[in-house]
């Protein structure tokens, strides 16, 4: 493991987008020297949110779940109950972290936990996140996106456990159309739990070489 201190983890619950992304800004911009490197662990309520490219077209039929036009990379996804959405708030200048590691790490972390439910799951090189076969073909289970901003990140993955995927079909996920969405529940032979969350957080620590330690 890393000589650095331990990465605090913290249970947020069930939480409004909004609130959630300016607490991360704000902690990325007062960030100094002794500020701790963070997880958020986070379950939101329905929303769609545009990366900073975001284009207007592939928001389909948004109805009447809001869309929020935020700071990460990435096109249009969909936030809602029943997703761990897990937000790494890392000084990545200190822990010497490019941004491709990170994104990879990201990705393995969720492969790693997707494996523990014996699930193959792989990343693609043309389209970050997680992606498994279906009976329907190719799908999606993980998504992400990261913002870097004086020298820390945040933003992250969210991991699609039990959630309900049919607002997917309001949009085109992370700009591509017809692409398949699916959800754990649907591949585990056992049924996903509350703890998928802090696996996840686990594995990411694992994937980053880190001591995690559970603040709340």
């Amino acid at each position: 493991m890393s000589d650095q201190a331990p990465i605090e983890l913290h249970h947020l619950g069930r939480c409004a987008y909004l609130p959630v992304w300016e607490s991360m800004r704000a902690l990325t911009d007062s960030r100094d020297a002794a500020t701790s490197d963070q997880f958020w662990l986070v379950e939101h309520e329905p929303v769609f949110t545009q990366g900073q490219a975001g284009k207007p077209e592939h928001l389909l039929m948004p109805g009447d779940i809001p869309v929020v036009q935020t700071d990460r990379g990435g096109q249009v996804t969909y936030h809602g109950p029943g997703q761990v959405v897990l937000y790494p708030l890392l000084d990545v200048r200190r822990g010497k972290i490019g941004v491709r590691d990170l994104v990879t790490a990201l990705e393995n972390s969720v492969i790693a936990v997707l494996n523990s439910y014996e699930i193959s799951a792989r990343a693609r090189p043309d389209a970050p996140g997680v992606y498994v076969d279906t009976p329907l073909g190719e799908a999606k289970i993980a998504s992400l996106g990261l913002r870097i901003r004086r020298g820390a990140s945040y933003h992250g993955v969210a991991l699609n456990v039990d959630a309900d995927l049919s607002p997917f079909g309001r949009i085109n996920p992370c700009g591509y159309a017809g692409m398949q969405v699916t959800r754990l529940a649907d591949l585990a032979s056992i049924k996903p739990d509350h703890r998928v969350g802090e696996q996840l957080a686990q594995a990411l620590a694992a994937e980053l070489r880190r001591e995690l330690v559970v603040v709340n």
